[in-house]
């Protein structure tokens, strides 16, 4: 059976909130920065999280995520590792401590913005939740996925 992809996503860090909350952490840095060092860190910082994607896939193979720069491959569950595939609503703060590569107590979560995700269920009892813009898309792709079997 060939691969096809049946869905793709990819996320920034593009809430405005985010970036003020930024721009006023580097405002600060510039202020009370006492050496180049410093100065380079805080601008290291922004360019970092001006960089950060969130790349979801889900293939015929299984589901891949990336969170770039963090993750040099793309960690991939296939469908055979994975006993549910379910997109829920969820709180980043209150399950996952915020945004990012999380772990809560609701395991392991990847996610930018918004409180809509995949959740995986995996075989040896992990979860992983991957946050989605795309809830209604990726739900009709599951839907699909599971009237085929």
């Amino acid at each position: 059976m060939k691969n096809e992809t049946l869905f793709t996503e990819k996320q920034r860090f593009t809430q405005w909130w985010f970036w003020v909350i930024m721009l006023l952490v580097a405002a600060f840095a510039f202020i009370s920065a006492n050496s180049n060092l410093e100065y380079v860190v805080a601008i290291a910082v922004i360019l970092l999280f001006f960089i950060l994607n969130l790349n979801t896939e889900i293939s015929s193979e299984g589901v891949q995520v990336q969170f770039s720069p963090f993750h040099l491959k793309k960690k991939f569950f296939a469908w055979d590792e994975i006993v549910k595939a379910e997109v829920r609503e969820y709180s980043p703060l209150l399950e996952y401590g915020g945004w990012g590569i999380r772990r809560g107590k609701s395991g392991v979560a990847y996610n930018v913005k918004g409180n809509m995700g995949l959740q995986l269920v995996l075989k040896n009892g992990k979860k992983i939740l991957i946050g989605t813009q795309k809830a209604e898309e990726l739900k009709q792709i599951l839907a699909e996925r599971e009237n085929k079997k």
